[in-house]
């Protein structure tokens, strides 16, 4: 039996995404063994975490500065705005290195079910941000679930009276994906956004 400090760790890893029980304790007992170098490490890395993480009050990233390094960083391209739901989806897009623009995130997407609507997401400041000129194209990237789509038509228009271009990211195949593995929603998305070839 572990002590009551390693058990209420252990339950706190395992409430990560990802982690389960077992996996949370794989990674207590690996930080055990390891309680000088890494153990210290984690603490001192968590700490900086809480005592200086923001909000960015721009575009909701998430970073030690407000404005967040994206939004000030002079080499973007401030015409180009893509939306996408959660500061996680940034992170995923900015990675890839293929969007030079600016982003908004919106907090999540328009839910009945779960009773999200418009005014508990970030659409009204993007409105504002769109408002105030300067952007040409607005990138929709809303995840391809129902909700996510639900969520990119609303925005589309309220948009629809602003001089700006409206983009989506393309739904379909995914690259080495193989047409018996995929359901049917990305096959049928696929085969209307056909294109023709060369």
């Amino acid at each position: 039996m572990a002590s009551v400090e390693i058990e209420t760790l252990t339950s706190a890893l395992a409430k990560l995404p990802g982690l389960g029980p077992r996996s949370a304790r794989r990674a207590v007992l690996w930080l055990i063994k390891r309680r000088e170098s890494a153990l210290v490490g984690l603490l001192d890395a968590l700490e900086a975490v809480r005592t200086t993480l923001v909000e960015c009050d721009t575009c909701g990233n998430v970073d030690t500065t407000n404005p967040c390094a994206i939004c000030t960083d002079a080499r973007r391209d401030s015409r180009a705005l893509c939306v996408v739901e959660d500061v996680a989806d940034l992170w995923a897009l900015d990675r890839a290195r293929l969007f030079t623009g600016r982003y908004h995130v919106l907090g999540g997407r328009l839910s009945a079910l779960e009773g999200v609507r418009p005014e508990d997401l970030t659409i009204g400041q993007l409105i504002e941000r769109v408002s105030q000129g300067g952007i040409d194209e607005v990138v929709l990237a809303m995840n391809a679930t129902l909700e996510g789509q639900t969520t990119a038509h609303y925005i589309a228009e309220r948009l629809e009276g602003y001089p700006v271009r409206i983009t989506q990211l393309a739904h379909g195949l995914p690259v080495g994906g193989e047409l018996d593995y995929l359901d049917e929603g990305t096959l049928a998305q696929a085969l209307r956004a056909r294109r023709p070839m060369g």
